[in-house]
């Protein structure tokens, strides 16, 4: 679907993580006209893999948990190699990424060709444009307008935001209506945690650490390590993903990149032996918006009337509990369900 600058679309969704995805797709099976945005080059948010050397590595999330059925048999239909319960090999003391992982019933899985498998299903057939920073929402008469960062407006009845709430909160910081002012306090309350991320690639001779994922103990400024090749068919690299504690990566997030590889490989190392310190190459990633703080999410999504008549629809992990996955697939899904269902007042 193209879309001229005249054209006034039924939704336009701002960001395609899970929740952008989830809510688009179940606008479009309603029946709806909907175009998906986002700032990145690719789907998914943290749900992303990136080839490094020919070789897929998850970067972000390192596997799916859940004990939703609905959302395990959408990951089940998703077209790729399904590694049911991985990691299966656990290691280490530490407290879990997300506090439901480890719980019992439920259940983990990853994707042999990478995670961000399950976004790409969930993106077949609709209309998506990459590349596309929101600046603001201008409220009109019989819907709003967005204005991108290129210059170009785009007109739609209704927006939703599914962006993190620091995100969420620079595109509405213009609107002056009451209820967009109460949205952007509590916004404001929502923790957003950092993750800095190092990937490790090694030759294959490298030692086999036993473990496809570790979570060190607290006094660790390392959050966990996965052993991402273990996940691979025949894969060139024995590859490391090491994903640095919230506090530290804060308190470091400015820091320059040989900051971040010299501290997470010393740290690594101390977990893991000295060969750890001599990788055949590495990169890294800052997460500034990796995850919704534990206890800090807001109750469900939100749908605010817009002065001229369109509407503004609020969700992501952070408007649903405990956050993560499964939090933000059931929040896409409930907002879409919420615009389907209720009667659209225009002109109010």
């Amino acid at each position: 679907m193209t879309t001229d600058a005249n054209e006034v679309l039924d939704v336009i969704v701002v960001g395609a993580g899970i929740s952008g995805l989830v809510c688009a797709r179940e606008l479009v099976a309603g029946g709806r006209r909907v175009l998906l945005l986002d700032k990145s080059r690719g789907l998914g948010g943290r749900c992303a893999t990136r080839r490094m050397l020919g070789q897929p590595v998850d970067i972000g999330l390192s596997y799916y948990h859940g004990d939703d059925p609905q959302l395990l048999a959408e990951l089940a239909r998703v077209p790729a190699t399904l590694l049911s319960g991985w990691p299966r090999q656990i290691a280490g003391t530490g407290p879990p990424c997300h506090p439901a992982a480890l719980r019992p019933g439920q259940q983990r899985l990853a994707f042999a060709e990478g995670v961000n498998a399950f976004p790409r299903h969930l993106a077949r057939d609709l209309d998506v444009r990459l590349g596309a920073r929101v600046q603001q929402i201008v409220p009109e008469s019989g819907g709003v307008t967005l204005q991108l960062e290129d210059g170009s407006p785009l007109r739609a009845r209704d927006v939703v935001l599914t962006t993190p709430p620091p995100q969420a909160r620079a595109i509405l910081a213009g609107q002056q209506s009451r209820s967009s002012r109460a949205v952007l306090g509590l916004l404001e309350h929502v923790v957003v945690e950092p993750c800095i991320t190092m990937t490790v690639g090694y030759s294959l001779d490298s030692p086999d650490p036993g473990f496809d994922l570790l979570y060190p103990d607290r006094r660790s400024v390392i959050q966990l390590i996965s052993h991402d090749s273990s996940k691979r068919v025949d894969p060139t690299y024995r590859v490391l993903v090491v994903q640095a504690r919230a506090a530290w990566s804060r308190q470091h997030l400015e820091a320059s990149q040989d900051e971040w590889r010299a501290a997470l490989l010393a740290e690594a190392a101390a977990q893991l032996g000295p060969w750890v310190h001599t990788p055949a190459w590495s990169d890294l990633q800052r997460w500034r918006f990796a995850k919704t703080g534990h206890n800090t999410e807001l109750g469900a999504p939100m749908v605010l009337g817009l002065p001229g008549g369109g509407r503004l629809g609020l969700t992501s992990e952070a408007f649903a509990a405990e956050g993560g996955v499964q939090a933000a697939y059931h929040a896409g899904l409930g907002l879409a369900q919420r615009l389907l269902a209720d009667p659209v007042q225009r002109g109010a």
